[in-house]
C-alpha cells in the first residue's frame, strides 16, 4: 500500500519532515525530510544500504530516540507531545531485535512477562498471557527453559511473544532473522505473517534480506538519509524486480558504475527500468 493507498484507511504511523542530525561541528543528517504513512494491518519492509537511515528511521518512530525535527505521529498522536514516552512505547509497540535481547537469567515465559510489569496486570494473568502467547508462537512446551537452552529460532520465537505482551498497534523488527539460517528465517517470516493476518499487527521490519522484504507487502527504500522508493508489491514478477534491484548488480547498475560487457551495453535502459520499479 503506498501513501495515496494507506490514506484511505486508518493511519497508525506517520512521519512529517523527520530529520535526524548527530553532531554540531560536522553534522550528519542520518535521516533528511521522511514523510511517511503506514496503515494499520500492513506489512511494511524498509531496505537500503548500510548506513542509509534505516535503522535511525526504527529508532525514531520507536520512540527510542528522537528527532532533530519534524514529527511522529502513532495512532494519531505526536510523540513529541508524549510526557512519558517509556509507558506509551510500552503500551503502543513492540519491538523484535536481531540479537533477541533475552534476559538470559529468565526462563522464556518469565522474559515474555517483562513487559508487563508496567501494566496493572495480575501476576496470575501475566504468566497466563505469557504462556498463551508462547503457545501461539510454537513454544508451548519450553516456557520454563532459559535462553541457553533454545535454538536461535526458538529465542525469536520468544521474542515475538515478548513484543506481542502488550498486544501494541505495531510490531517494529529490526532485522529479524539477521542470525538465523534459511530455513529458520522462513519460519520466523511465516509467524509472522500469520500474526499479521490472525492478529491484526502491522508489522515495519528493517531488513538487508531482499527475500525477506519480498514477502512483504510495501517496501521503502532508503539512501542517504531520505525515502529513495516506496512500492506495493502485488506480483511475484515486481518481488523479483525489486530483489535484482536491491541486489549488488542492481545497485550498480541505479549508481552507473563500470559493469562487465554485455551488461554494460544494457546499463542505460536497466538503469530506467529499475529507477521506475
Amino acid at each position: 500500500m503506498n501513501k495515496e493507498a494507506a490514506m484511505a484507511t486508518e493511519i497508525v504511523l506517520e512521519t512529517r519532515n523527520l530529520m535526524r542530525v548527530y553532531g554540531e561541528r560536522m553534522p550528519v543528517k542520518a535521516l533528511n525530510g521522511v514523510d511517511l504513512q503506514i496503515a494499520a494491518g500492513e506489512i511494511v519492509a524498509i531496505i537500503g544500504p548500510s548506513g542509509s537511515g534505516k535503522s535511525t528511521l526504527l529508532n525514531l518512530i520507536g520512540a527510542l530516540d528522537r528527532p532533530s525535527s519534524g514529527e511522529v505521529i502513532v495512532n494519531g498522536t505526536p510523540l513529541s507531545k508524549v510526557r512519558n514516552l517509556d509507558r506509551f512505547r510500552g503500551r503502543t509497540i513492540g519491538f523484535i531485535f536481531q540479537s533477541h535481547n533475552l534476559l538470559p537469567t529468565l526462563t522464556a515465559r518469565e522474559n515474555v512477562e517483562v513487559p508487563m510489569y508496567e501494566t496493572s496486570i495480575s501476576g496470575s494473568a501475566r504468566r497466563k498471557r505469557a504462556e498463551a502467547l508462547l503457545a501461539m508462537v510454537g513454544l508451548g512446551g519450553r516456557a520454563n527453559h532459559l535462553p541457553g537452552q533454545l535454538s536461535g529460532g526458538e529465542r525469536q520465537r520468544v521474542a515475538i511473544a515478548r513484543a506481542l505482551a502488550n498486544q501494541p498497534t505495531i510490531v517494529l523488527a529490526d532485522e529479524p532473522t539477521g542470525n538465523l539460517d534459511t530455513k529458520t528465517t522462513a519460519e520466523i517470516m511465516a509467524l509472522l505473517i500469520d500474526l499479521n493476518r490472525t492478529q491484526n499487527v502491522t508489522l515495519v521490519i528493517v531488513t538487508h534480506n531482499t527475500e525477506v522484504a519480498a514477502i512483504c507487502q510495501r517496501i521503502i527504500s532508503i539512501r542517504d538519509g531520505a525515502i529513495e522508493s516506496d512500492v506495493a508489491v502485488q506480483d511475484e514478477i515486481e518481488r523479483d524486480l525489486l530483489r535484482f534491484r536491491s541486489s549488488p548488480l542492481g545497485q550498480a547498475i541505479l549508481r552507473g558504475d563500470p559493469l562487465p560487457g554485455e551488461i554494460a551495453e544494457h546499463a542505460d535502459r536497466l538503469r530506467e527500468v529499475l529507477t521506475e520499479t
